[in-house]
């Protein structure tokens, strides 16, 4: 396929995300990718997707099945809750077209581990969208760490107040989630992305989980220990269910100095470096809008698509894994009163 032409996508799962979030990124980059068919298991709602954003009733169907089947359709983006996204990975690529899939990459490890085999054994493209790592900060705070000498520490402090009103907490799956760790995983892994992109994987962690609300369905409150390959030490706390007001923060603390990046506010989010030589500390512009992640994923799947050359995604399902797998170590470190766990390898 000519790299200037724009790969048709074959959405299925057209729920609260594929209209707010994966629509509009797709719209945003029509030279990249199109919005060529969709797929729910109930018609009635694929049909009203497909009347808002322009695709053919023709296009139209209530399985990946059809979809797949569909000559118009180059590659699929599977939106779908996790415990499926195995069987959604492996249709694709017996039918010889490219996936991406939501996060967390799979419901449980054993389905993951499962996703990432299929995905070596295949040259097509197989992407997992958690939009984090492809924030442009993430290099910037690199180039900063070379500034404070070698990282011995980090804090990475993520809590969000708990919406009652949340259209998520609706969807069925979310409320008895066969996910391990619900929301933690759900969201969860988004954290880990965006510390493991800059510091590197987790080795050992020793975590306590609670469940402060009924309405998460799951464990959803997470704080741990960690230990990095590279044998740095962290923290880690998460939560999306506290009362207070949002606080995002990553602390990184050198031999020589600190990096801070505060992304409380989104929309107004600051990077602080603070060295031996400068301990007033100076603010370091952001370099991005974290919104423009999602059109960048479908640009990074497209670009591995059309040179059809997978090394080039940014989030493989081995990355993916990892994420994920850190989220079911805290889990099980947790029941096991705290003890100490490795992570999962793929």
């Amino acid at each position: 396929m000519p790299s200037e032409t724009p790969l048709r996508v074959g959405l299925i799962g057209t729920g609260i995300f594929a209209s707010q979030r994966h629509f509009p990124a797709i719209a945003s980059i029509p030279s990249t990718v199109q919005l060529a068919a969709c797929a729910n298991r109930s018609i009635d709602k694929a049909k009203k997707f497909a009347s808002e954003t322009g695709i053919p009733e023709s296009h139209v169907y209530d399985s990946l099945a059809s979809l797949l089947s569909d000559p118009n359709v180059d590659v699929i983006d599977a939106l779908l809750p996790s415990q499926f996204s195995l069987q959604a990975v492996k249709d694709a690529i017996s039918a010889g077209k490219p996936i991406a899939i939501e996060k967390p990459i799979a419901a449980n490890l054993a389905q993951a581990k499962e996703i990432v085999a299929i995905a070596r054994s295949t040259e097509l493209p197989v992407a997992v969208l958690e939009n984090f790592i492809f924030w442009n900060v993430i290099p910037e705070i690199k180039s900063l760490i070379e500034q404070i000498g070698d990282v011995v520490y980090f804090s990475h402090y993520c809590t969000s107040p708990f919406n009652f009103n949340n259209q998520y907490l609706e969807t069925w799956w979310r409320q008895k989630p066969e996910h391990v760790g619900g929301f933690l995983s759900d969201g969860g892994v988004h954290q880990v992305a965006l510390f493991t992109e800059i510091l590197g994987q987790v080795d050992t962690l020793s975590a306590l989980t609670t469940q402060v609300r009924e309405q998460s369905g799951d464990v959803d409150t997470l704080t741990a220990t960690l230990k990095m390959k590279s044998g740095v030490l962290g923290s880690f706390t998460y939560t999306s269910a506290v009362s207070n007001p949002r606080i995002n923060k990553l602390s990184i603390n050198g031999t020589k100095g600190t990096v801070i990046y505060d992304f409380s506010d989104k929309a107004s989010a600051t990077l602080m470096l603070y060295t031996d030589a400068d301990k007033t500390g100076k603010v370091i512009p952001v370099p991005d809008n974290v919104q423009e992640g999602v059109p960048k994923e479908f640009e990074n799947f497209a670009e591995a698509v059309q040179k059809n050359d997978k090394s080039l995604l940014k989030i493989p399902p081995e990355k993916a894994f990892h994420h994920f797998a850190v989220i079911v170590a805290s889990v099980e470190s947790s029941k096991n009163g705290g003890t100490s766990v490795k992570v999962a390898e793929p």
